[in-house]
């Protein structure tokens, strides 16, 4: 069955109107919620980066059946794995077991504060990751954990508050080197793209190991208004970061820089990419680029701070029905 999720987007809100978006996305019947983790907003426009683990437990309080993922969480740099190991268990006892732990190398926009200067290589990134999830896996099975690596140093650690029903770990993947590396280490696939092959790669690789294919988890944005080009305006203000990909956007240091990336992005550019208005009909068949190529949790970004009370009251209950409509 297809999933269809709200993103609690922490570039765009503040902490308190979050909380009240995840209630409000529970009340309208939408099955999970995803938050993201960065230091920093894409773009100065959209001003806005809350701490998300202090969210996800505001969250996990104030809910009681949406599920909840870290949407993506760096484990390496910003946060020692020891660290979001125990953060996890936190949210995952406050959640009662709807949390799941999204994972990912990180971009250097959040990631720099942290480290400094010399943002390491898509390799050593993910070297870091790999060894991040084996302490993060042995802690959150309630083990004490020694652990002297590569890029890590562990000494006596335990987890004294663990949650009943065990979190589940989703690592974001976006080729077949990364599915090569992290498919028998993740629980779930967590992609940006509806890339057909991806999905196909990491279920091969998961029979092959003998594993279960686990949920497949996507994210698009999109640009509800009542007038288009309102709609088009708005997502060209806040959300043309969006268009460089992956492989860029893990490496521009600051807001500045993504502004300046994308001074030459114009309105039409975004709203060829985002569905952008009142057509519930576009969201609907962008949506189903993600269902078609095997996704099975699939997160929505409604763009902009300021639209997401009318989304609710005037678009979700009608967009989820159609969604759910054309999955069946």
């Amino acid at each position: 069955m297809t999933r269809f999720g709200y993103t609690l987007m922490t570039e765009q809100n503040g902490p308190a109107e979050l909380v009240r978006c995840a209630v409000a996305a529970e009340e309208h019947g939408f099955d999970f919620a995803v938050c993201s983790d960065h230091f920093s907003p894409w773009l100065a426009s959209q001003g806005h980066a809350p701490n998300a683990w202090a969210l996800l437990g505001a969250v996990a309080h104030a809910t009681a059946q949406l599920d909840l993922y870290s949407y993506v969480t760096c484990p390496t740099m910003r946060y020692h794995p020891a660290i979001v190991a125990q953060q996890a268990a936190t949210v995952q006892i406050l959640a009662e077991g709807r949390f799941t732990l999204g994972l990912g190398s990180g971009e250097n926009l959040n990631e720099h504060i942290v480290t400094g200067p010399g943002w390491p290589n898509l390799a050593r990134r993910q070297a870091m990751l790999t060894e991040a999830i084996k302490i993060i896996r042995e802690l959150l099975m309630g083990e004490t954990v020694n652990h002297d690596g590569d890029h890590f140093h562990v000494d006596q650690a335990r987890l004294w508050d663990l949650p009943d029903i065990p979190v589940a770990l989703a690592v974001a993947m976006s080729g077949p080197k990364g599915v090569e590396r992290f498919a028998a280490a993740a629980d779930h696939l967590i992609a940006v793209q509806p890339d057909r092959q991806l999905v196909h790669s990491w279920h091969a690789a998961r029979q092959g190991t003998g594993l279960p294919g686990g949920r497949i988890v996507g994210q698009l944005p999109v640009c509800w208004d009542s007038d288009r080009d309102t709609a088009v305006q708005r997502a060209h203000e806040q959300f043309r970061w969006f268009g460089g990909g992956w492989p860029v956007n893990a490496e521009l240091p600051t807001p500045a820089a993504f502004a300046a990336a994308t001074r030459y992005v114009t309105p039409e550019d975004v709203a060829a990419a985002i569905p952008c208005g009142p057509d519930l009909d576009a969201i609907v068949e962008a949506v189903g680029a993600y269902r078609e190529a095997g996704f099975t949790d699939i997160a929505l970004i409604q763009i902009g701070g300021e639209s997401q009370e009318a989304f609710f009251e005037e678009a979700a209950g009608p967009l989820l029905a159609a969604l759910r409509d054309a999955a069946a």
